[in-house]
């Protein structure tokens, strides 16, 4: 019985030993395991992390390209708002907590195809800028092009005016030098009986006509032809004495009425004219200007004085 007991013994010893190191086993599997999970917990954190990071930077990026206020087209505007609203859906799935590798994996592919889309975006925005920053330079252009031709053209314009003045004055001119003037002019007062026969006489009671003698100056200008003369008789009171139908006539641009009118035909060889007016009314004493024109310009001009 003596033999039995430090066997005994040693066996309860040796069944300690082998729970001691199952202990010791189960604590070291259970720490493996436990920084296993929070070691896939803290990847699981960080990839979650990185991935909302990778969104805010898409985000910016979509932004940025869309600072420029350039003119989207439909196209270009659905694709801006699919892009944003495939970053809300992913932020969504992001902060629902807890996700499996699986799901993050899962989120990892969306925001790398996502990442392809914004880049493509951004190119064919940066782009359209360019087209429109082509499109503005050209319109400068051709609005400083038009610019340049408009005032060729008031400089043209201008000049055509400046020219067609100058062709007016000259053409004045030439009317002016081409004009009828006088050489000399005299006026002599009749009495006239009534068989016709014609005596001079200078009393306002019994004078019945003029008769205005004047010749020509010599003018090369002139057209050789018959010009109409114009005859204003202006009385002792200032008064025009005027036809009966009372007919006017242009002098200086002016329009004026005429007492009487008779051509002449001017042959430049400095022959005399003589014109007859008798006057429809009676003469009054004083003084009878007389004036004389054509051609629209002045000739010259007499009296005479009646007792």
């Amino acid at each position: 019985m003596e033999t039995k007991a430090p066997q005994k013994n040693s066996n309860v010893i040796y069944f300690l030993i082998v729970v001691i190191l199952a202990l010791v086993g189960t604590d070291v599997y259970l720490l493996i395991k436990k920084n296993q999970t929070d070691r896939t917990v803290s990847v699981q954190s960080d990839q979650k992390t990185r991935l909302q990071s990778e969104l805010d930077s898409l985000e910016l990026q979509i932004e940025q390209v869309n600072t420029g206020k350039a003119k989207l087209s439909a196209e270009m505007q659905a694709k801006n708002d699919s892009l944003k609203t495939k970053i809300r859906e992913l932020r969504i799935q992001l902060d629902k907590g807890k996700l499996t590798l699986a799901e993050l994996n899962k989120a990892q592919e969306d925001v790398k195809q996502l990442r392809y889309f914004v880049t493509k975006y951004t190119a064919d925005i940066e782009e359209l800028k360019k087209q429109n920053q082509d499109l503005t330079t050209e319109r400068d252009t051709l609005k400083s092009n038009l610019n340049v031709v408009s005032s060729n053209l008031n400089t043209v314009k201008e000049k055509a005016t400046n020219l067609q003045k100058q062709n007016e004055d000259l053409s004045t001119k030439v009317q002016m030098g081409a004009a009828l003037k006088m050489g000399t002019m005299n006026i002599k007062s009749f009495k006239v009986k009534d068989n016709g026969k014609e005596s001079d006489n200078n009393r306002a009671a019994v004078v019945k006509k003029f008769k205005i003698e004047f010749t020509v100056a010599s003018n090369p200008l002139a057209e050789k032809r018959l010009h109409d003369i114009f005859v204003r008789v202006i009385d002792p009171t200032g008064n025009l004495i005027t036809a009966p139908e009372s007919a006017t006539f242009q002098v200086d641009g002016q329009d004026l009425q005429y007492t009487y009118k008779a051509p002449v035909d001017f042959k430049d060889d400095g022959s005399g004219f003589t014109i007859d007016w008798i006057n429809p009314n009676h003469f009054q004493k004083g003084t009878y200007t007389v004036l004389l024109y054509s051609d629209g310009y002045t000739m010259g001009k007499s009296s005479v004085t009646l007792k």
